[in-house]
């Protein structure tokens, strides 16, 4: 009979890209089997984070090269990509899963994603190398990359992040994700569109990218009419699932679910009955930016997506907790650009909630 083990995986940057470690663990029947840590130079959390799954599986590969294996990882991003579910775009990431992949018969291998309080064992590992880092150092510990790629010769990849014009429930404040609702622009929503058309023209992007959902196919028709770009549909920019309250009132979600709205409003990592959490949608909004710089290096990228998916990838770029999304507002039809480097997925904000003009 074959064996079953657990892998617990993790990775860290100081800095994103910065000083980086992982760490990972190998348990047969709660008992740990290995413990596999090291520092990797200078990395981004993405990366470390792939280095302690290749770790931690090739350990548990040398315990047993035929065992079943449960990996547990806090990061949505590479259970999809691991998974099979998300396309990986960028190269550094594809030669990375490929390892992960060579390393232990992928058909034995499941991947599930735990919150990150469920997996501090591998995150203390990872702290404990970061800190063997500082510690031995003998130079301060750099943070500040991007002083130095401002004034370098390479041209970033620059995302300008679109949401989508008024419908019917954007006054109301309603919950509208992705549902079977679905609603269509408004008149005011529509004139919205047209406005920040024109604004986006000005900036000349090469590649316009929209949600599928009809409120931002309709935003980015109107783009194309001024840029002449063809809209390229991805359904990984659609907005966050809040399920059973999609089309609800903040007032109605709070008096029929009030234990559930309670939580939502407590916790990031909680999702709505039948819905998406904020840091599955952080997620997802990582990988689409990822993909982005993987497929158009250096170009002027026109993304038209939702109010939710925005607010994560600016607290992404920011690298900080997702809960700082509660302190994030963007308006319809407003601009958001992010600055990516594709060297190292180094992200830098040029502007938030951007309207210029635009008057309805």
């Amino acid at each position: 009979m074959s064996r079953s083990f657990i892998v617990t995986a993790d990775g860290g940057s100081r800095g994103n890209p910065g000083p980086a470690a992982y760490g990972a663990v190998v348990f047969e029947g709660g008992k740990v089997l290995a413990e596999v840590s090291g520092k990797i130079g200078v990395a981004t959390n993405n990366v470390a984070e792939y280095r302690g799954l290749i770790a931690g599986l090739k350990a548990a590969h040398e315990i047993d090269p035929k065992a079943r294996i449960e990996v547990r990882l806090d990061s949505k991003l590479v259970v999809e990509q691991m998974s099979g579910k998300w396309k990986i775009r960028h190269p550094e990431m594809r030669e990375l899963a490929l390892e992960a992949r060579n390393t232990h018969p992928h058909e034995l291998i499941d991947y599930v994603w735990v919150p990150r309080e469920s997996n501090s064992h591998a995150d203390r590992l990872v702290n404990e190398a970061l800190d063997g880092v500082i510690s031995s150092a003998k130079e301060p510990i750099r943070l500040n990359y991007l002083t130095e790629r401002l004034i370098s010769n390479e041209v970033p990849t620059t995302v300008y992040l679109v949401r989508h014009g008024e419908t019917p429930l954007t006054p109301f404040r309603k919950f509208s994700g992705d549902g079977p609702l679905n609603p269509a622009l408004t008149e005011k929503g529509l004139t919205e569109a047209h406005l920040v058309a024109i604004e986006i023209a000005k900036l000349a992007p090469d590649v316009l990218i929209t949600s599928p959902l009809q409120r931002t196919t309709q935003t980015a028709a109107a783009i194309s009419k001024t840029t002449g770009l063809e809209p390229i549909v991805d359904p990984i920019w659609m907005e966050c699932s809040f399920g059973d309250w999609d089309g609800l009132s903040i007032e109605e979600v709070s008096q029929q679910y009030p234990k559930e709205y309670a939580q939502w409003l407590a916790s990031t990592s909680y999702a709505p009955p039948r819905g998406e959490s904020y840091e599955s949608a952080m997620a997802r909004a990582v990988q689409g930016l990822l993909g982005l710089v993987g497929e158009h290096p250096g170009k002027k990228i026109c993304v038209v997506t939702h109010n939710g998916i925005i607010k994560t990838a600016l607290a992404a770029a920011m690298k900080v907790d997702t809960t700082a999304i509660f302190n994030i507002d963007v308006s319809p039809c407003s601009i958001s650009s992010i600055s990516i480097w594709p060297s190292d997925n180094l992200m830098a904000i040029r502007s938030t909630n951007e309207r210029g003009h635009l008057r309805v």
